[in-house]
C-alpha cells in the first residue's frame, strides 16, 4: 500500500514538472546602508527654533489684537469662570477643617500682596479715594456677603448654591430703583418676579420650614446685589485697585479678632489649598473686571451661566453631589428671568469693575 502510494507521489511530481518550473524563492535584498553612512535627521537650531516660537507669537498677537471687543471679553470670561471653579471647589474642600474666617483672611492678605506686587506706585496712591465711606460700606457688604455665600458652598451642593447665586440680578433691579432711582418698567419687574419663583423652587419652602443654608445663598445673592450697586457709585470716580486694596484692608481688620479666636494650625496640604484658592480668587476677579471692560454686558452674562454647569461637575468628581430636579427646574427659570433683564440693563447701565 505504501509503494503505491508513493508510486503515485513520483508521477504526480513527473507531471508537474513537464507543466510548470518551480521557481525559485525571490531574493530579498539587503537595502540597509551601514550605520555609519545614514544621515541623522534634521533639527532645527537654537536660534530658529526661537525665531519660530517668536514668529507664532507674534501671529498670536495680531489675531488677538485685531479680534472683537466681544470676543475678546468672551475670552476673559471664561478664563474667570475656569479659576473661579478651582477656587470655589477648593473652598468646600478645606472648608470643612479650616473656618471660613480664617480662609478669608488669608485670601484677603494674599489678593492685597499681589495688587501691590503689581502696582507701580505703591500703597499710597492706591489709598487716595474720594469717599472713604463707600468704600468701608462696600468692604463691610463684600465681607457679609462672602461669609454668606461660601458658608452655603460649604454646606449645599455646589450647583444649588451657584443658581440660587443668579439670583444677585434681581435684587439689582430692586437696589436700583431704591438707591440709584432708576426707572424700570413693568416687563423687568414681572421677569423679576418670576425669576424669584425659580429662587423659591430652589429653596425648597415646605411645612417644615426653609433649608437655612439655602437662605444664606439667598442672603449672598442680596448683599452682592448691594456691592453692585455701590461699585457703580464708585466707578465714577475711583480705580480698581483702589477699590480692591480697601477691601483687603477692611477685610483684613475686621477678619483678626475671630481669625485669631478659631485659629486651626493648617497642614501642608490645607496650607497649599489655601494658597491656590487665594491666588485663583485674585486672577478671577482681575480676568472678570477686564472682560467686562472690553466686551459688552449683554454680550458676556450668558457665558457666566456656565458656571451652573462647572459647579455641576465639580460636585459631581469631587464630591459626589448629584443636583436634585428642584435645583435644575429653578436654575432654568432664574436664568431665562436674569438674560432678559441683563439685556434690558445692558442698555441703560455702564459697565463697572467686577465685585468678588
Amino acid at each position: 500500500m505504501s509503494e503505491e502510494r508513493q508510486t503515485g507521489r513520483e508521477d504526480r511530481l513527473a507531471q508537474g514538472e513537464g507543466s510548470a518550473e518551480i521557481e525559485p524563492p525571490p531574493r530579498i535584498l539587503d537595502t540597509a546602508e551601514p550605520v555609519a553612512s545614514r544621515e541623522p535627521p534634521p533639527t532645527l537650531e537654537p536660534a530658529a527654533a526661537v525665531g519660530a516660537v517668536r514668529s507664532r507669537r507674534a501671529r498670536l498677537t495680531r489675531w488677538w489684537s485685531t479680534a472683537s471687543p466681544n470676543l475678546r471679553g468672551s475670552a476673559y470670561m471664561m478664563a474667570a469662570l475656569l479659576v473661579y471653579a478651582v477656587m470655589v471647589g477648593a473652598i468646600k474642600h478645606v472648608g470643612g477643617v479650616i473656618p471660613l474666617v480664617q480662609i478669608l483672611l488669608i485670601r484677603q492678605i494674599v489678593m492685597s500682596l499681589v495688587l501691590l506686587a503689581m502696582s507701580r506706585g505703591g500703597l499710597r496712591p492706591m489709598l487716595r479715594t474720594r469717599r472713604p465711606g463707600l468704600q468701608i460700606v462696600r468692604s463691610v457688604l463684600t465681607l457679609t456677603a462672602m461669609l454668606c455665600g461660601f458658608t452655603a458652598v460649604i454646606q449645599i451642593p455646589l450647583a444649588q448654591a451657584t443658581a440660587i447665586g443668579f439670583s444677585q440680578v434681581l435684587f439689582v433691579t430692586i437696589a436700583a430703583v431704591i438707591v440709584l432711582k432708576e426707572v424700570v418698567d413693568a416687563r423687568r419687574w414681572i421677569a423679576t418676579v418670576i425669576g424669584f419663583i425659580g429662587v423659591l423652587e430652589m429653596i425648597k419652602p415646605s411645612s417644615e420650614g426653609l433649608d437655612a443654608f439655602a437662605l444664606l445663598a439667598v442672603a449672598g445673592a442680596l448683599l452682592n446685589a448691594g456691592i453692585t450697586v455701590s461699585v457703580r457709585m464708585l466707578a465714577a470716580t475711583e480705580r480698581t485697585d483702589t477699590i480692591l486694596i480697601w477691601q483687603g484692608m477692611v477685610m483684613m481688620v475686621a477678619l483678626a479678632i475671630p481669625t485669631w479666636l478659631w485659629w486651626v494650625p493648617p497642614d501642608a496640604t490645607q496650607w497649599f489649598w489655601l494658597i491656590v484658592l487665594s491666588l485663583f480668587g485674585t486672577a478671577g476677579q482681575w480676568l472678570i473686571t477686564r472682560a467686562y471692560q472690553v466686551g459688552e454686558a449683554a454680550a458676556l452674562a450668558p457665558l457666566d451661566f456656565s458656571r451652573l454647569l462647572l459647579a455641576s461637575f465639580t460636585g459631581f468628581v469631587f464630591f459626589a453631589e448629584i443636583p436634585a430636579l428642584s435645583t435644575w427646574i429653578g436654575a432654568a427659570i432664574v436664568i431665562g428671568a436674569t438674560l432678559y433683564t441683563i439685556r434690558k440693563n445692558a442698555r441703560t447701565l455702564p459697565r463697572e469693575p467686577a465685585t468678588p
